[in-house]
């Protein structure tokens, strides 16, 4: 039997990154699931996320300690209100107050250094530059770039070697679409967690822009939305 490939997978535990780790999945790679606690005001995602681990089937679910909320800057490391009820216009328009600092930047490196060590070919995120809240690092030339950047500055890089790959399976899809592939596959979408805002209790707040693009995701897949919203 031929070894498995092996991939890491950023992952929030979020709708999103759940679906990467399927499709990674699909591809019959060896997951290795790398997820941050970064100061987050909804923390309650790591929870999310060694959820999908299990469920998946990760090799292993690695969570590393950043404190980014020492820097700030951003609704969700920060004292700042978490923007809520924006229409769709609003959404696409700017990047938010929710956006985290060079987040993709510092978390890609945490996962091209783990991919160094295990082996892996590929590093997966759920990024997408179609349904999303504008964040700067979740472009398509930002993906390329930092691949580049990764054949440069890695030692499989600089021997010659198979380069690391920077895979964003999603970027094109839409949220519905998004949806849909993930059911195809059999994820189940009750374990995972999107909200900016949540209660005490862990209950979606329902209106943040990351609850608002899962719910019209699920209407538009026709798809029963599982997720325990506060409304």
């Amino acid at each position: 039997m031929s070894k498995k490939n092996k991939a890491i997978v950023l992952s929030s535990g979020g709708l999103d990154s759940t679906t990467a780790m399927a499709m990674a999945r699909e591809e019959g790679y060896e997951i290795y699931s790398l997820s941050f606690r970064y100061g987050q005001r909804h923390a309650l995602e790591l929870e999310a996320a060694q959820r999908v681990a299990k469920a998946l089937g990760a090799k292993e679910h690695l969570v590393m300690d950043i404190d980014l909320a020492r820097i700030g800057g951003s609704a969700l490391t920060d004292d700042l209100d978490v923007p809520k009820a924006r229409t769709d216009e609003e959404i696409k328009k700017g990047i938010p107050v929710t956006y985290v600092p060079a987040r993709n930047t510092i978390f890609l490196s945490y996962a091209l250094a783990w991919a160094e060590v295990v082996g892996a070919s590929d590093v997966f995120l759920g990024v997408n530059a179609i349904d999303y809240s504008g964040y700067p690092d979740c472009r398509p030339e930002y993906i390329k770039a930092f691949e580049h950047l990764a054949s440069l500055a890695t030692k499989a890089g600089a021997e010659g070697l198979t380069p690391i790959r920077i895979r964003a399976p999603l970027m094109q899809m839409t949220k519905a679409q998004i949806i849909q592939k993930g059911v195809a596959l059999g994820v189940d979408y009750r374990m995972t967690h999107s909200c900016y805002d949540p209660s005490a209790d862990g209950k979606a707040c329902g209106c943040c822009d990351s609850c608002l693009l899962r719910r019209k995701g699920f209407r538009e897949a026709g798809v029963a939305d599982p997720t325990d919203y506060i409304d």
